[in-house]
């Protein structure tokens, strides 16, 4: 039991370094932060504000865990959801692109608005056909190198546990992966100077 307590600590850990990374490299950018939920429920969210100084960079979280908000706030196809559900590679990345727009409030974040999405089934069963522990993470990332400025993807996760620890996960991973971008980019800036 104890060492459970260990394990959920050295991934809180984790979790926090990595917003914390997030949170430097986007705001030395001059970038802002912005989510869209399902599965985490809010801990994708979490993850941001428990660093402090997040508010200079980190915008908020939209928790459209319900199907219809997903279209209605997000503008998530809506024939994209009846025929393939909220479960699905497109409707992670047209939640992150939702999401970056859905956050742009001010004419100094158009174009600078990173969104981040998670979808998926955390259990305890299944999703009609959807097993537990299938994710999909959504990231739109600035881009002035590619058309309509911003790059997006999506991944698949296929992620195992209780209910909160693929909850936990999943954010992990949006972290790891938006980290894993971030700096990415910033040594091909370096590269080219």
């Amino acid at each position: 039991m104890a060492q459970s307590g260990l394990d959920d600590v050295g991934a809180q850990d984790k979790r926090d370094d990595l917003a914390a990374r997030a949170l430097g490299l986007c705001g030395g950018r001059g970038w802002r932060i912005a989510a869209a939920e399902s599965l985490t429920g809010g801990l994708l969210a979490d993850a941001f504000v428990r660093i402090p100084g997040a508010s200079q960079v980190f915008l908020g979280s939209a928790v459209t865990y319900d199907i219809a908000a997903k279209a209605s706030i997000l503008d998530v196809d809506s024939r994209l959801l009846r025929e393939h559900g909220a479960v699905h590679p497109e409707v992670a990345r047209q939640m992150a692109v939702g999401t970056a727009r859905l956050y742009r409030t001010r004419d100094e974040y158009r174009g600078r608005v990173v969104g981040l999405s998670t979808t998926g089934v955390a259990g305890p069963g299944p999703d009609g056909d959807k097993p537990v522990g299938l994710v999909y993470i959504g990231l739109c990332i600035p881009d002035r190198h590619v058309r309509g400025g911003y790059m997006v993807e999506s991944h698949e996760l296929r992620l195992s546990g209780t209910r909160e620890e693929i909850r936990e996960a999943t954010v992990g991973r949006v972290l790891g992966r938006l980290v894993a971008l971030l700096a990415g980019d910033a040594r091909r800036e370096d590269a080219s100077r």
